[in-house]
């Protein structure tokens, strides 16, 4: 006679559950994911009311001319805040570079109010000629960054 629990009266039953649980496993839908979207970024001129016209070389290499065009005057007005001081930051050295401040003209770049469509200035001191065309610059005015811009 044999014992209730032998591995022989296990086996049925368990190859039973094994079979179901497998049959459930397969019939049931894999649940869908959705993809991961970054949301997309703000432009500069949503944002900070400016199109960002370039970056280039004046002076004989010893400044940097940054030129912007306002869209929005009162999205772009942090810009022109006299107390908020302007840099440029060279991507490959790391380097700062600021707007200079003459004596007789005061700091290169434009700070009265903005007007929509006008194209405005600012002047960053490139000594050494450390910045040259083709380097990646970022502008930092205040909370404005206008980044990785090609220097022409």
């Amino acid at each position: 006679m044999r014992h209730a629990n032998t591995p022989r009266t296990l086996i049925r039953p368990l190859a039973a559950l094994l079979a179901l649980v497998v049959a459930g496993c397969a019939s049931a839908p894999a649940p869908q994911l959705e993809p991961a979207v970054a949301p997309a970024p703000v432009s500069l001129e949503e944002q900070w009311g400016v199109q960002v016209v370039g970056i280039r070389m004046s002076a004989a290499g010893q400044m940097l001319d940054f030129r912007y065009r306002v869209v929005d005057p009162v999205k772009a007005a942090p810009l022109f805040v006299r107390k908020t001081k302007p840099y440029l930051i060279d991507l490959k050295s790391g380097a700062s570079l600021v707007v200079p401040v003459p004596a007789k003209t005061g700091p290169l770049r434009s700070s009265n109010t903005p007007l929509a469509g006008r194209t405005y200035f600012m002047f960053f001191g490139n000594a050494g000629k450390l910045v040259q065309p083709g380097n990646r610059v970022t502008v930092v005015v205040g909370d404005f960054r206008a980044e990785n811009l090609t220097v022409q």
